[in-house]
């Protein structure tokens, strides 16, 4: 009996393959804009779940007294939409603040995936917002599935 993966290479969308790669993405533009926040240095911790379409980016800083500031969290989300196109939705997240930003890309030929993981990182760096997001219930119920996945 031999077992079979629940996508083979071959039908991941294309965007599950493309996670890291934006991560990465986000990641260089942060270092870019901030290299030594609060005198530290960013320290990160990256998870990816290809199978789930799921990635999360764990940031914080590490002090130059050692300590390690917990800043926040940027969750991933692909997955192909009824037209067969991709979406990857942004979670941004801080810690200690209850708002969150969510954000959906959509793969379209004029997309740049390398300048909206720059805005990302921006929108992540310019902090919570005052007041949370509009979401409906679909969208918070979305959103706590994602946190629970990853």
């Amino acid at each position: 009996m031999q077992f079979m993966p629940a996508y083979s290479p071959s039908t991941l969308p294309a965007m599950h393959t493309r996670l890291l790669s934006f991560l990465t993405d986000v990641e260089c533009s942060m270092a870019a804009d901030d290299p030594a926040p609060s005198d530290g240095t960013w320290e990160t911790t990256r998870t990816v779940n290809y199978n789930q379409g799921l990635a999360r980016l764990v940031l914080g800083v590490r002090l130059p007294d050692g300590k390690l500031d917990s800043r926040g969290i940027i969750m991933l989300q692909s997955f192909l939409l009824a037209d067969e196109s991709t979406c990857l939705k942004a979670v941004l997240s801080w810690t200690g603040a209850e708002n969150k930003i969510t954000r959906s890309i959509y793969a379209k030929p004029e997309v740049s995936w390398t300048s909206e993981a720059r805005k990302v990182a921006a929108e992540w760096m310019a902090g919570p917002p005052s007041k949370p997001e509009a979401a409906t219930d679909e969208q918070g119920s979305l959103n706590s599935n994602i946190e629970a996945a990853v």
